[in-house]
């Protein structure tokens, strides 16, 4: 049996390992639709996060949990389907994974964003600059969608909130062993790969579909120390740290509270006579 150093350690591997993919290949995708901007568009970019999502899951699932998302963390703990005293080496894989691959990211792309921002006269740090601080943290409204999307700060907080609760209800969907209609275990990465590409096609043009505390805070620290400074938090902080922190939070826990208490009740009740077990919560 693992001592608890040894859960804590692979618990904080696995989300590592997992973040770190997941956010690479996403904000890698972004750059190159900001910097090579007519070789990709949001569609593309969408795709490559879902595939992002679930070779990060096929890949460390064996691992951690593959939750790769505070949001999803903390969901699971408040659906009693993980232990609580994980959480706080899932979290700190999941931080640290997001802002190891967000310097990588900028290694790669750092001479081309700024020939980017010196043949567009950005200079970096100022409001310009959020078009490419936009690769490493969300905006609303999306940068990219050039002046077309209105979105206030209350609009972006429920389109996080939304997307996120639908991102974790499908998690508990795919997971959960008495839903029928679930898929396969083999197949459910890229079922939640796919659920996250069809959420950010309908978010991202409002709020940039962040749906990750992680992923976007860790990048956006990096891109505020990397030289975009105030540019990183425009509003002065407080308005991303609700929007894109608080509102995926918020969203996994209606996701969770749903789940069990309306959800998961209705499917017991189905499936009491074929003797099937719907409790995955920890005993």
């Amino acid at each position: 049996m693992q001592n608890n150093a040894s859960i804590h350690l692979t618990g904080f591997l696995g989300e590592f390992i997992g973040t770190f993919i997941l956010v690479f290949f996403g904000c890698g995708s972004v750059a190159i639709s900001v910097v090579f901007g007519p070789q990709t568009g949001l569609f593309q970019v969408a795709v490559i996060w879902g595939i992002g999502v679930a070779l990060a899951i096929y890949t460390t699932r064996h691992i951690s949990c593959a939750h790769l998302n505070p949001a999803v963390s903390i969901a699971m703990v408040a659906a009693g389907r993980m232990v609580p005293v994980k959480i706080y080496s899932y979290l700190a894989g999941q931080f640290a994974g997001a802002l190891f691959a967000a310097m990588l990211v900028y290694f790669l792309f750092s001479d081309s964003i700024g020939q980017y921002e010196a043949v567009n006269n950005i200079v970096r740090g100022s409001r310009a600059s959020i078009k490419t601080a936009m690769i490493f943290g969300e905006f609303y409204p999306n940068p990219g969608m050039g002046g077309l999307a209105v979105v206030s700060t209350l609009t972006a907080f429920i389109a996080e909130t939304t997307g996120t609760l639908f991102l974790v209800f499908f998690i508990f969907s795919f997971t959960e062993g008495c839903n029928v209609g679930r898929p396969d275990d083999s197949l459910s990465p890229l079922f939640v790969g796919l659920a996250v590409t069809i959420i950010i096609c309908i978010i991202a043009p409002l709020t940039q579909a962040g749906l990750n505390p992680a992923r976007d805070l860790s990048p956006r620290l990096f891109a505020w120390a990397a030289g975009w400074g105030k540019a990183a938090f425009p509003d002065n902080f407080h308005g991303f740290i609700t929007v894109y922190v608080m509102g995926p939070i918020l969203g996994g826990l209606l996701a969770a509270f749903i789940f069990r208490k309306i959800i998961e009740p209705v499917m017991i009740g189905k499936n009491k006579s074929s003797g099937c077990n719907c409790e995955n919560r920890i005993k």
